[in-house]
């Protein structure tokens, strides 16, 4: 999961993320970054996401645990 936060701050558009960070917070947190974050597990981790379990995730730190669930 190495990739994870550095490929969240990137899809974010910030310098800076914590896991405890609320997903909803970030002014780039929208349907399209929802998306990419979709690809990005399936492409990085072999996981398949979708878009209403991530709604349903409030944090970063949330969004890591869904992923790493299904690995």
């Amino acid at each position: 999961m190495e990739k994870f936060l550095p490929t969240m701050i990137e899809f974010l558009e910030v310098e800076n993320v914590e896991l405890n960070d609320s997903l909803s917070s970030f002014e780039s947190w929208d349907s399209m970054t929802v998306l990419m974050v979709i690809d990005f597990s399936n492409s990085e981790y072999g996981v398949t996401l979708s878009a209403d379990e991530i709604e349903n995730t409030e944090t970063i730190k949330g969004l890591k645990e869904l992923i790493e669930s299904k690995l």
